[in-house]
Protein backbone atom coordinates (compact mmCIF):
# COMPACT_ATOMS: atom_id res chain seq x y z
CA UNK A 1 0.00 0.00 0.00
CA UNK A 2 1.12 3.52 -0.55
CA UNK A 3 0.71 6.38 1.70
CA UNK A 4 -0.91 9.42 -0.16
CA UNK A 5 0.76 13.30 1.29
CA UNK A 6 -2.72 14.52 2.41
CA UNK A 7 -2.43 17.72 3.64
CA UNK A 8 1.56 18.18 3.01
CA UNK A 9 2.84 20.84 1.58
CA UNK A 10 5.26 20.68 -1.23
CA UNK A 11 9.11 21.64 -0.69
CA UNK A 12 9.41 24.75 -3.72
CA UNK A 13 11.98 23.95 -6.17
CA UNK A 14 15.37 24.72 -6.12
CA UNK A 15 15.32 27.24 -9.35
CA UNK A 16 12.35 28.69 -11.19
CA UNK A 17 11.70 26.61 -14.54
CA UNK A 18 10.48 30.35 -16.13
CA UNK A 19 7.74 28.72 -17.49
CA UNK A 20 4.62 31.19 -18.46
CA UNK A 21 2.33 28.96 -15.97
CA UNK A 22 3.77 28.86 -12.89
CA UNK A 23 4.00 25.26 -11.68
CA UNK A 24 2.75 24.38 -7.97
CA UNK A 25 6.34 24.09 -6.60
CA UNK A 26 7.36 27.65 -8.07
CA UNK A 27 9.59 29.82 -5.67
CA UNK A 28 8.40 32.84 -7.27
CA UNK A 29 4.86 31.87 -7.55
CA UNK A 30 5.01 30.69 -3.34
CA UNK A 31 6.90 33.79 -2.36
CA UNK A 32 4.51 36.11 -3.66
CA UNK A 33 1.47 33.54 -2.23
CA UNK A 34 3.19 33.90 1.06
CA UNK A 35 3.03 29.92 0.91
CA UNK A 36 7.53 29.90 1.08
CA UNK A 37 8.91 28.13 4.06
CA UNK A 38 10.31 29.80 6.90
CA UNK A 39 14.08 31.07 6.21
CA UNK A 40 14.16 30.94 2.57
CA UNK A 41 13.78 34.07 -0.17
CA UNK A 42 14.25 33.72 -3.89
CA UNK A 43 17.14 35.94 -5.51
CA UNK A 44 17.85 35.85 -9.09
CA UNK A 45 14.99 33.38 -9.52
CA UNK A 46 16.82 30.36 -7.03
CA UNK A 47 15.74 29.52 -3.33
CA UNK A 48 18.01 30.51 -1.40
CA UNK A 49 18.10 30.53 2.68
CA UNK A 50 17.74 33.62 4.38
CA UNK A 51 20.63 35.30 6.43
Amino acid sequence: MSKKTKGKKKKPKAKCCVSDTRCQRCPIRMLKEGTLPQGYTVKKRKLVKAA
